[in-house]
């Protein structure tokens, strides 16, 4: 495997997709080991951030909490342990993707309910959809949050 020189943030940011920004939070966060310095002040780094700094966006892609990436760096560093962690871990991950699931349908249930008090072209003061949400504005019971309120026509 050919060694990777050192790098600036900037191009670790080109990198790896992740913004200048991201990448010093988490420096400060202990999710990346803090770089070397250059004599000139500039970070320097390395294989071991360009990994490292992948490893984590990957997890982010999977909606993994910041913590939860903190232990699972952790457990890498100690390969002879148990995985019973990290797989317990990913279980609870799993139970909260579940869970929003869960609630992106009962908020697709209520856009469609709230979709259907306007089913024709006309003018928005006639608008069923904006009726509706002017009365849940004003406490008033609507119809995507009371589904057996009788549907009224505009």
């Amino acid at each position: 495997m050919a060694t990777i020189s050192t790098m600036k943030i900037g191009d670790l940011s080109s990198a790896t997709g992740v913004d200048v920004g991201t990448i010093r939070f988490y420096e400060r966060t202990g999710l990346l080991p803090a770089p070397a310095r250059q004599a000139n002040g500039y970070r320097a780094y390395g294989h071991e951030h360009l990994e490292g700094l992948s490893f984590v966006r990957h997890c982010r892609a999977l909606d993994i909490p910041l913590a939860d990436i903190k232990k699972l760096l952790d457990f890498t560093a100690v390969p002879q342990e148990d995985c019973a962690d990290i797989n317990q871990l990913v279980d609870e991950q799993i139970d909260r993707v579940r869970a929003r699931l869960k609630s992106l349908k009962a908020l697709e249930k209520q856009l469609t309910l709230l979709r259907a008090q306007c089913s024709e072209r006309h003018r928005a003061r006639e608008c069923g959809i904006l009726t509706e949400l002017v009365s849940a504005a004003h406490g008033e019971a609507c119809a995507c949050h009371a589904p057996g309120r009788a549907l009224t026509s505009a």
